[in-house]
């Protein structure tokens, strides 16, 4: 597929993030998209042939190929790149809305188009808690399908129609472990960054409000 969309969705998004959720959009680029589009799917491209069971009974190695892995890791880490990213539509929907409503009534009804406030600043935090939501729930999940963040060299495998307990090879189990830990790596890296902006843009919205309601008194 292409990820152009993806991309344009997240630096549109960009400029009503601040600087933590930049730093955000930077990981999932570099350290996540371009890594996957550029050595990840290749090293996986190939990883049904490539697994091997040493016997020729017909429908064993495909048998145990879905038992130890239900979904690709590639493909798995295509759909949470893509579930992470899915929240920021809110934040496109909801501009474009106050865009269309500014368009409508033929007059500027916020000072600044870039800043997070109001309703945005709602829609910006719903779509923080969804996008760790996500990330949280795949590394579970890969945990829970893998038993573990870890690649074997060798499994064995009992399921019919293999006749007995057969021994199964995965092929460059180094380098793909190698990349799951990445994976995981940039995924909590990530989680740490939206809590971060999470709690950042509570606490500075809470002095703001805290701060007005100040000033009112004092008048």
């Amino acid at each position: 597929m292409s990820w152009g969309f993806l991309r344009d969705l997240l630096s549109g998004v960009n400029k009503y993030s601040t600087g933590i959720g930049r730093i955000w959009v930077a990981v999932v680029f570099v350290f996540r998209l371009l890594v996957y589009i550029v050595a990840a799917e290749n090293i996986w491209k190939y990883e049904h042939d490539e697994f091997e069971c040493n016997i020729k009974q017909p429908g064993c190695e495909n048998v145990c190929f879905d038992h130890f892995f239900p979904v690709s890791h590639i493909r798995l880490w295509a759909l949470q790149l893509i579930m992470v990213s899915t929240p920021s539509l809110l934040v496109v929907f909801h501009v474009a809305y106050r865009e269309n409503r500014e368009k409508h009534h033929n007059q500027k009804l916020h000072k600044s188009p870039g800043e997070i406030d109001g309703g945005l600043l709602c829609t910006y935090l719903i779509s923080l808690i969804l996008k760790t939501g996500f990330e949280t729930v795949f590394l579970v999940l890969f945990y829970k399908l893998y038993n573990g963040f870890k690649v074997p060299r060798l499994v064995k495998c009992d399921i019919r129609p293999c006749p007995n307990t057969v021994d199964c090879y995965i092929s460059k189990p180094t380098e793909k472990m190698i990349f799951l830990y990445f994976l995981v790596a940039t995924s909590c890296l990530c989680i740490v960054l939206n809590l971060s902006e999470l709690s950042y843009l509570i606490f500075k919205y809470s002095i703001k409000c805290y701060l007005k309601r100040y000033s009112k008194k004092c008048q």
